[in-house]
């Protein structure tokens, strides 16, 4: 009897013996999406799944085979990220940007975690991965003239590092301005941002306007409405805002 007809027969007979909700049950018990695939294969479906450590496994199993497989290190360091485990992705981000030194997203990677690496240790120590961070988010600006993240990054880091260390309002709205040219939504928010950091409020609020006659999205709505609520203390006028939102955007 061919395998096919074998499986119908099956089948059928478990339809009659058991209700579909039970059926429902068993199959999904069943890893068929992994049957089949390669080690790298699954472990993309585990990250997509946020298994971090399912996904670790697998990927670690395919650089065995391939060790010069880009993506798999990349995924390694993106995961040890996700876990927030900044020191251990590090060396990934490394191994790519020597590999490939003209990629700006290995650059913006390592930068990322070598600045939150920096948040998380002491003073002197913080001080020399910032400047690395801030080396980095910068080579990532110049293979990337319109990388709107590092630039993002680093109006953030200038307005909370002191400025006896090297923060600075004025770098933090060079940036911003870099910002505008590049993505006005980004730029009005930058902009407010920075006049909401150093509690100018009314300025703030003209730019997430501006932010959200461009963008219109929740985002500029959110920011707005959360100055409002956080700092103006009007939360009525941040409610009404929200619903306004709500209401646009009706589907």
């Amino acid at each position: 009897m061919l395998c096919n007809e074998v499986i119908l027969i099956f089948l059928s007979f478990v339809f009659q013996m058991l209700k579909m909700k039970y059926l429902f049950r068993i199959l999904l018990l069943l890893p068929l999406t992994f049957l089949g695939q390669t080690s790298f294969e699954k472990g993309e479906n585990y990250f997509k799944l946020e298994k971090w450590e399912l996904a670790k496994v697998q990927f670690e199993k395919n650089l065995k085979q391939n060790p010069a497989d880009l993506k798999s290190i990349e995924y390694l360091g993106d995961i040890q990220c996700h876990s927030m485990n900044w020191e251990q992705a590090i060396p990934y981000y490394e191994k790519l940007m020597k590999v490939i030194p003209s990629d700006a997203e290995y650059f913006y990677k390592f930068a990322g975690a070598t600045a939150m690496l920096a948040k998380e240790s002491n003073k002197f120590t913080a001080l020399s991965l910032i400047n690395t961070a801030i080396d980095s988010f910068e080579k990532t600006i110049a293979l990337n003239r319109n990388h709107v993240g590092a630039r993002w990054a680093l109006l953030e880091i200038y307005l909370q590092l002191p400025g006896i260390v090297g923060g600075s309002e004025r770098k933090a709205k060079k940036y911003a301005e870099e910002l505008l040219k590049i993505s006005p939504v980004d730029g009005y928010l930058a902009k407010g941002h920075v006049e909401e950091y150093f509690g100018r409020y009314p300025a703030a609020e003209k730019n997430y306007k501006k932010a959200i006659e461009i963008g219109n999205s929740f985002t500029t709505y959110q920011k707005l409405a959360n100055l409002y609520k956080n700092k103006m203390d009007q939360p009525e006028k941040a409610k009404q805002l929200l619903a306004s939102y709500n209401e646009k955007n009706k589907s």
